[in-house]
């Protein structure tokens, strides 16, 4: 299982990111460029103490992620809010990588075109979105549960 932000526009997300794959044991992959300067201090930053504990790879552009080894054999599973089928009810696998788009923009049509699903969190009608992370946070809890990996956590 992994997580990847595409091209995130906000740092704060990013560390939340970071931590969140670091508490979980889930990879996670960037995919640049994001709309911020992401340097190696800006990393550490976003970090606090969690860098080094984080599985982080980071891509400069979304060729470069598509084409990166670690995703050949699994499934691009797009976290979006007019996803296909809620979260709930999809059948999730632990090769999956769940994709979020950008905050600011949302999802551009060429990760709809290369996701082989696309799942959203349901909400009150009448509200735009949960901040990314919270999503990625809901979504990727169901797919631990689904697949034991909470099971594999030390």
């Amino acid at each position: 299982m992994r997580l990847a932000l595409y091209q995130p526009d906000i740092p704060q997300n990013l560390g939340a990111a970071l931590r969140l794959s670091a508490c979980l044991g889930v990879a996670l992959d960037v995919i640049e460029p994001c709309g911020f300067p992401l340097t190696d201090a800006a990393m550490k930053r976003a970090a606090l103490d969690y860098g080094d504990k984080a599985s982080v790879s980071r891509h400069a552009s979304f060729a470069a992620f598509r084409s990166a080894p670690e995703r050949q054999g699994g499934r691009l599973v797009l976290v979006e809010t007019d996803g296909a089928v809620s979260f709930q009810d999809f059948s999730f696998s632990t090769g999956d990588t769940l994709i979020l788009g950008r905050e600011s923009a949302g999802s551009p049509g060429e990760l709809y075109e290369a996701a082989q699903a696309s799942v959203r969190v349901p909400m009150r009608r009448g509200l735009r979105s949960l901040n990314v992370i919270a999503a990625a946070a809901v979504v990727l809890t169901e797919a631990m549960r689904q697949t034991g990996a909470w099971e594999k956590l030390d």
